[in-house]
């Protein structure tokens, strides 16, 4: 079966030869088809409940024996992402494959894909995973990205160009959630910001003026097929998203299609498939520019749960196992709060006023089963659904000063 053909619930598996890539064992079986995950954390989660739904069993990959997607799925393989023994168990149980968090080593997907459909490709999230690949594939794709320059060594900094700074030394690896990031205003910022991070390979990016923040989600096919949600309005934190309102006119109408035909391009660069969410800065002078890439659903796309006739993790199961993609509905204005570590208070010694929250209309809270709270951790979200923005927003206002979160 090729990667376009789809893999449909309770089907029977096919014997396969290396490269073909479907089927959960490794010769006829009458079981289900069983759909893989790398990685255990809430998206993750989130992907089995949707895969289940479906009829799918699931299986997850993720070294901590307590993962909240591991807890919820049929199979959880308690394994390190780059173990030889725990791809190869995967692979012998899935017919196909995803990931949930962009830093799962693009090698190992590449492994799997030899043997089994791995969506999304190991080459697009190897391009997400470095700053500097990701900026080349934008200007490549013809969409603007703020200006920048690649800062590797000392040498770099000295000749970094003036008017990038004020700017944003960001590691060109491993960041998200504001981690990996540092403000500079002048080169004396920028030499002590470098050897903070270490030295490690950066992108020095010009500070940029914004007026807000927005993104795309967007599904596409192995067909070519793509698929789009209602363009997100985003408030961050401390670099970690806070609030996402979608509604009509959150963003000018169009800077909104903007934002969606730079997505289909992107994604259309990378011949990409799977879910993939693309952030974008609106500056004050109101153009766009894109910011960054995650090659999976996104937090900004929790809302879908709720809010549309389709989620982002229904569609990340169908663009995974072939099937056909449709476009997704809004049926309620939705303002998502980001609920963190921090609800919890200090030492975690207190349980939020759930009875409350819950009262209010429109309520749908989403706990992600973690152990221990933590600041800055993502624990939940809070999904607050109504028929106007205005009265989205304000019961979003209620649920926000009941469980200590500053207001927006």
């Amino acid at each position: 079966m090729s990667m376009g053909a789809a893999l449909l619930p309770g089907a029977h598996a096919i014997d396969v030869q290396a490269g073909t890539g479907v089927g959960p064992s490794a010769g006829p079986s009458a079981g289900p088809v069983t759909l893989g995950v790398m990685g255990g954390g809430q998206l993750g989660r989130m992907f089995v409940h949707a895969a289940q739904t479906m009829g799918y069993e699931t299986a997850v990959l993720d070294p901590d024996a307590d993962s909240p997607a591991g807890r919820v799925s049929h199979h959880h393989i308690q394994s390190a992402y780059q173990d030889p023994q725990g791809l190869a168990q995967l692979a012998a149980l899935c017919s196909a494959i995803t990931t949930e968090f962009e830093n799962v080593p693009a090698d190992a997907l590449a492994t799997l894909a030899a043997t089994r459909t791995v969506a999304p490709g190991a080459q697009a999230v190897a391009i997400a995973q470095d700053r500097l690949a990701e900026k080349a594939h934008f200007v490549r794709c013809g969409v603007p990205c703020a200006p920048f320059a690649a800062i590797a060594t000392r040498a770099d900094v000295e000749a970094a160009p003036a008017d990038l700074l004020p700017g944003i030394l960001k590691t060109a690896r491993l960041g998200y959630d504001g981690k990996g990031q540092v403000r500079v205003a002048d080169r004396a910022q920028l030499r002590q910001a470098f050897a903070d991070l270490k030295q490690q390979v950066c992108v020095l990016e010009k500070m940029l003026p914004l007026a807000l923040e927005c993104s795309v989600i967007l599904a596409r096919g192995a067909d070519g097929a793509m698929v789009d949600f209602p363009v997100q309005r985003n408030l961050h934190r401390a670099g970690i998203l806070a609030v996402t309102e979608v509604f009509e006119d959150n963003v000018p109408a169009p800077l909104a299609a903007q934002a969606v035909q730079a997505a289909r391009a992107i994604a259309q660069g990378l011949d990409y498939v799977g879910v993939l969410c693309v952030e974008f800065f609106v500056l004050q002078d109101g153009s766009l520019v894109v910011n960054e890439i995650a090659p999976r659903p996104h937090n900004s796309g929790h809302y879908t749960l709720d809010a549309c006739d389709q989620s982002q993790f229904d569609l990340q199961v169908r663009t995974l196992a072939g099937l056909p993609l449709t476009q997704p509905r809004q049926h309620s204005v939705a303002v998502m709060l980001n609920i963190l570590g921090d609800v919890w208070g200090p030492g975690s010694d207190k349980t939020p006023p759930w009875d409350a929250v819950l009262a209010l209309p429109g309520a749908h809270l989403h706990l992600y089963g973690k152990r221990e709270a933590r600041p800055g951790r993502k624990m939940g979200h809070l999904t607050l659904t109504a028929d106007s923005a205005q009265a989205a927003r304000a019961t979003a206002l209620d649920a926000a000063r009941i469980l200590g979160i500053e207001t927006f």
